[in-house]
C-alpha cells in the first residue's frame, strides 16, 4: 500500500463503532462531507472499496471491516508507545471517563471512589447512563470505560472489538410484598410466582429478559403492569402490594429489610454480569488500567460482602 496514510484509519475506526458518517462527522468535529471524502481517500490509497451504500446510509464491505479490526492494533499500538512513554516520566496521571448505569453506581462508585484517594493524579469523571443491553457497547466510542451488564449466558453482538472486564455476578431474586402468601418463603419456584402481577424494566434491559425467558419456559407470558428503570421505584411499588419483581440481590438487599421480601428462584441460575467494556487502544493508558484494576477489587469485596 504505497502512499497509505496511516492518519486516515481513525475515521474508518470511527465509522466501524458509529455506524454512519453523520456520527463519525458529529463526534470529530467535521462535516459529513469531509468525512465521506477522507474515507476516499483511503479507498484509492487501499485500492479496493472499503465502505457500500446501505439504503440511506453506508456500511464496511468486508475489506472495509478487515481494515478496521487491523486499524484497532495501529491505534493500540500508539497508545502502547504512549503509555510507555508516560509511565518512563513517572506517573499514572490523566482524565478517565467512566460511563455507569445506576444499579451499578450504587454497588460500586462508593468503594470506587475511596479507592482512588490514592491516584490524586487521575481525574475520573463519571457519566450516568442507562440503556438497553445492546447500547452499552457503541458507548465506548465516546467514555474510556463503560460499565453494563447482561443477563447470564452469551454476551451481546457487536462487543468483538472491545475489552470486556468481568466485574461480578449479582444473583436475581424475587421481590415479594411482606404479606404476599409466599413471603415466608426463602426460595419459590418459577412456576408459583410467573402468574403474578409483575413489576419490569423496559423490555429488552438485562432483568426484562430474564423474566421473558422464565415465562417462556412455562409458557406463561408475564402480565406486567408498569415498567420503569427506576430500581427504587419497583422497590416501592413491590412494597405498597402493586407486584412482584425481579431485583438484583445485592443492590435491593441494602434496602428490602421491612418493606419486601427478597427470594431465591429455585431450580433455576438467574442473574446478571456486570462488565467494564474498554477499547483496546485506551485499555494500555496507565490511568485506565488503574481505574479497572480498582474497579475489579471493589466488586471482588462486593461479592464477598453480598455472598
Amino acid at each position: 500500500m504505497v502512499g497509505f496514510d496511516v492518519q486516515l484509519l481513525a475515521v474508518l475506526r470511527e465509522l466501524a463503532g458509529r455506524g454512519s458518517v453523520t456520527a463519525v462527522a458529529t463526534a470529530t468535529h467535521r462535516t459529513p462531507s469531509a468525512v465521506s471524502q477522507q474515507l476516499r481517500t483511503l479507498e484509492r490509497q487501499v485500492g479496493v472499496p472499503l465502505v457500500e451504500r446501505a439504503g440511506r446510509g453506508v456500511r464496511l464491505t468486508e475489506h472495509g471491516r478487515v481494515l478496521a479490526r487491523l486499524a484497532d492494533g495501529v491505534a493500540t499500538a500508539v497508545a502502547e508507545l504512549d503509555a510507555a512513554w508516560q509511565e518512563h516520566l513517572g506517573g499514572t496521571v490523566g482524565r478517565v471517563d467512566l460511563a455507569v448505569f445506576p444499579s451499578a453506581a450504587e454497588l460500586l462508585l462508593p468503594g470506587l471512589l475511596t479507592r482512588m484517594r490514592d491516584h490524586p493524579a487521575i481525574d475520573l469523571v463519571l457519566v450516568d447512563v442507562d440503556v438497553d443491553e445492546d447500547a452499552f457497547g457503541p458507548l465506548t466510542a465516546d467514555h474510556d470505560v463503560v460499565i453494563g451488564h447482561r443477563p447470564d449466558g452469551a454476551p451481546p453482538a457487536g462487543r468483538e472489538r472491545l475489552e470486556t472486564v468481568p466485574l461480578l455476578r449479582e444473583p436475581l431474586d424475587v421481590a415479594l410484598p411482606l404479606g404476599h402468601r409466599l413471603a415466608d418463603r426463602d426460595r419459590v419456584r418459577i412456576d408459583e410466582v410467573v402468574g403474578e402481577p409483575w413489576i419490569g424494566v423496559p423490555e429488552g434491559y438485562p432483568i426484562d429478559r430474564v423474566l421473558t425467558a422464565m415465562a417462556a419456559a412455562t409458557d406463561t407470558p408475564p402480565d406486567v403492569g408498569f415498567r420503569t428503570i427506576h430500581l427504587p421505584v419497583i422497590e416501592n411499588l413491590v412494597a405498597a402490594g402493586h407486584g412482584v419483581a425481579l431485583v438484583p440481590r445485592y443492590t435491593s438487599g441494602t434496602r428490602a429489610a421491612g418493606r419486601f421480601h427478597l427470594a431465591e428462584l429455585g431450580a433455576v441460575r438467574a442473574g446478571r454480569r456486570i462488565e467494564a467494556l474498554v477499547r483496546p487502544d485506551r485499555a494500555v493508558r496507565p490511568a485506565v488500567r488503574t481505574v479497572l484494576e480498582a474497579l475489579v477489587a471493589e466488586a471482588r469485596d462486593v461479592t464477598t460482602r453480598g455472598g
